[in-house]
């Protein structure tokens, strides 16, 4: 039964650097789903790694940081399968060239950078594959669940995830004048991948991320891939402009009374 009718869908997804990757997880998902999944990566190099991971799909190359490579995949897409029934932007750097930093000692061209990969992409992105994409479409981004945590591990990336949220709504609201198409975010809590673990200090924080959740296990990637999913299909039509915080409850339990008591040494 095709309970979310993604069955013969052709969706696009961007990202997958790994097999712990979202976009991995969202991708593999949507396939089990029996939609037909095009695979963007960043380089050639990371296609080749991925060789045994993508075999026999169908993968191009696409370096979001120059306009000319996402118009050149847009249209080598485009010419093959005229109609796009969904897109998925899972793609995220940051510039922490020189380590950690007080926010406000953030470089201007680090910062510039990493807007540039990781917001300002979405924008290019929906903007080449417009007359593609069906009226009905439904692009996803990959968030986080809150933008206002000042972690200082994460530098000045929750300012940029936030830039993210907000131009979702402006591209749902730019669309409108002649489409459909529905832009969503999935807000995910701390997750157990690649990149992250390249984050200072970001062990330290997921593990007290699974002692603040309630039912003490963290969040699975699969679990934020699931909400991706649901977000892509029909089923999810009356869902727009939204970014769904999928944290397992995390942020409802930081005065949880075991975690306070492990913090003031009671």
């Amino acid at each position: 039964m095709d309970f979310l009718k993604l069955a013969g869908k052709t969706i696009v997804v961007f990202g997958v650097a790994n097999r712990k990757s979202v976009a991995w997880h969202v991708a593999k998902s949507l396939e089990e789903c029996g939609a037909q999944v095009i695979y963007v990566v960043r380089s050639e190099q990371r296609r080749d790694s991925l060789t045994k991971l993508l075999a026999d799909r169908e993968v191009h190359v696409c370096d979001v940081e120059f306009e000319e490579q996402i118009d050149a995949l847009s249209q080598a897409i485009g010419d093959a399968h005229p109609q796009i029934d969904g897109l998925v932007h899972s793609i995220a750097f940051a510039d922490y060239e020189g380590g950690m930093k007080p926010f406000h000692e953030t470089g201007k061209k680090q910062f510039l950078r990493t807007v540039d990969i990781s917001c300002y992409s979405l924008i290019a992105i929906s903007n080449a594959f417009r007359d593609v994409l069906r009226p009905d479409a439904s692009v996803v981004t990959m968030s986080i669940s809150t933008t206002k945590m000042a972690s200082e591990n994460y530098g000045f990336m929750a300012p940029i995830k936030a830039a993210l949220d907000s131009s979702m709504a402006f591209l749902t609201k730019s669309f409108s004048q002649f489409s459909q198409v529905r832009f969503n975010a999935v807000g995910a809590g701390l997750l157990k991948t690649s990149a992250s673990a390249g984050i200072p200090g970001y062990v330290d924080s997921y593990l007290f991320a699974e002692q603040v959740i309630p039912r003490g296990q963290a969040l699975s990637t699969q679990e934020a891939a699931d909400v991706a999913v649901f977000l892509l299909s029909p089923r999810s039509s009356g869902i727009v402009a939204q970014t769904l915080v999928v944290d397992a409850a995390m942020s409802i339990n930081y005065f949880d009374d075991q975690v306070i008591a492990k913090s003031v040494g009671n």
